[in-house]
């Protein structure tokens, strides 16, 4: 490379020693299976019977401005690729405190996630009588255990299963949309009803709540989404991240459109949004009505599958997330330790133990309270996303100021882009305020305590924090940035 190309860039310390094991097949499946999981699997059923046709404009909404979200990752990991991802971008371009924050956000997520994770893993394992004798904690335990080992082993061990979990979910949808189709073109009977156009219109049309539950509903819907960030983290041990991150973050919006959006109009077609309740999966409801034989087995392990890869991810996230965080000095210095095969053992055994409160959680409080702590995970989640777009944009801006160079791989309309899904994001967590029938206020309120917490555990590490984790360095053997 000539003198003209080299660039000044920055190095993360919380970077050295991990393994560059995950190849382009393992960060496409990451980055597909991040974004679906037990918010489409499971999630869907309920939020159908509460909005009723028009959910699907809300995915729609939601997965659009995730994908603004993405891209701009996108352009930070090849400008720079970290496991620590947001934590560290929002340390290069926002101080030590934003990347707390961020850090404890994104933490916050995925550690609740974890404990809803290992007691779904349980309950749907009840679902044969093979398992039914057995104690769900003890079925929690083992699925935690389980994804643990996977996780400490190697980054390769995590990726190859990842990649296959998220085939197993993909095939399940694609099969159901094949199905659904020839359902709706045939109008064939569907339990007690017919699949058809008029299932659209039927039951109070297609806003049969009003408008309000598409804004309400939206943060369930990004916690659906909840994952698709993951790509961000996988970046920094994957081995050439600058040339399969942007085939992996472009195929993103095809996704959305492909399996979310397209998967929840089809159910809206195939039977009325009455028929869809939280208490099952909506492709059980579809499958069950049509008379497949086993659909219930077949589906419960899709499902199954969703929870252990949402539950594989977490941990891996969160691992990253912690070591990044303790190498600076705000998190538990066990976080910061790699084992032999480059593993933060630390920051995964933290968020393993975190866990098993979750099973505790959901014996001792009736459902409703749990659904309290999963649409804080969101809050977690839209915290985290505004962080991204926000590092994103001081990053565009010292760019402009010719302070870093711009890969060709680039967030378009930024900033506006980045102001447009800023609002969106911060306007999704206050339209909760206004959700009195609902659980939304009382998660503001929780939130509101969450932040007291992190506001007091600031001024305890303040003073621990390394001011010099960022290192300034010239690199020589730097890739040509790939072009759109």
């Amino acid at each position: 490379m000539s003198e003209a190309k080299k660039t000044q860039i920055k190095q993360d310390k919380s970077d050295v020693g991990y393994d560059k094991a995950l190849k382009n097949r393992h960060v496409q499946m990451i980055a597909i299976g991040g974004s679906i999981g037990t918010g489409l699997f499971l999630g869907a059923g309920g939020r159908l019977a509460q909005g009723g046709p028009a959910l699907a404009i809300s995915y729609a909404l939601c997965g659009f401005f995730a994908f603004i979200m993405v891209r701009a990752l996108g352009e930070l990991t090849i400008h720079r690729p970290s496991s620590g991802a947001f934590v560290s971008y929002a340390r290069e371009f926002l101080g030590e405190k934003a990347a707390y924050t961020t850090g404890w956000l994104f933490f916050l997520d995925w550690a609740v996630t974890v404990m809803a994770d290992i007691t779904a893993v349980a309950l749907y394992l009840h679902y044969w009588s093979l398992f039914g004798h057995i104690p769900q904690w003890i079925l929690a335990a083992i699925a935690l255990a389980v994804v643990f080992t996977l996780n400490i082993f190697s980054v390769k061990f995590f990726g190859e299963f990842e990649f296959w979990f998220a085939a197993i979910k993909i095939a399940a949808i694609i099969a159901f949309m094949v199905i659904a189709i020839w359902a709706i073109v045939t109008g064939a009977a569907v339990g007690s009803e017919h699949a058809g156009i008029h299932n659209l219109t039927a039951n109070g049309g297609f806003f049969p709540m009003g408008v309000l539950p598409m804004f309400t509903l939206s943060l369930g819907i990004i916690f659906a989404f909840g994952g698709t960030e993951m790509v961000g983290v996988a970046a920094g041990e994957a081995a050439e991240a600058r040339h399969v991150l942007p085939k992996a973050i472009n195929s993103m919006i095809l996704r959305i459109a492909f399996f979310y959006v397209g998967s929840v109009v089809l159910m809206t077609l195939v039977l009325p949004w009455t028929a869809y309740s939280k208490e099952e999966s909506p492709f059980v409801t579809f499958f069950t009505g049509i008379g497949v034989p086993h659909a219930g087995d077949i589906m419960q392990v899709v499902v199954l599958t969703a929870a252990l890869s949402s539950l594989n991810a977490g941990l891996y996230a969160t691992g990253r997330t912690l070591r990044s965080m303790a190498v600076a000095g705000e998190a538990p210095k066990i976080a910061a330790r790699l084992n032999k095969h480059k593993v933060p053992t630390g920051g995964i055994a933290i968020t393993s133990l975190l866990g098993l409160i979750g099973v505790l959680i959901n014996y001792v409080y009736p459902t409703n309270a749990f659904e309290i702590v999963m649409n804080l995970a969101a809050i977690g989640i839209a915290g985290t996303w505004i962080s991204v777009l926000v590092s994103h944009w001081v990053f565009v801006r010292k760019a402009n100021a010719g302070e870093v160079e711009r890969p060709d791989y680039r967030l378009p309309l930024a900033p506006w882009s980045n102001l447009l899904a800023i609002v969106f994001f911060a306007g999704v967590i206050v339209s909760m305020a206004f959700d009195t029938d609902g659980i939304g206020r009382q998660t503001l309120y929780m939130f509101v305590g969450v932040a007291i917490a992190m506001v007091i555990g600031w001024f305890a590490v303040r003073n621990r924090i390394d001011p010099d984790l960022m290192d300034s360095m010239l690199d020589e053997n730097i890739e040509e940035l790939p072009k759109e």
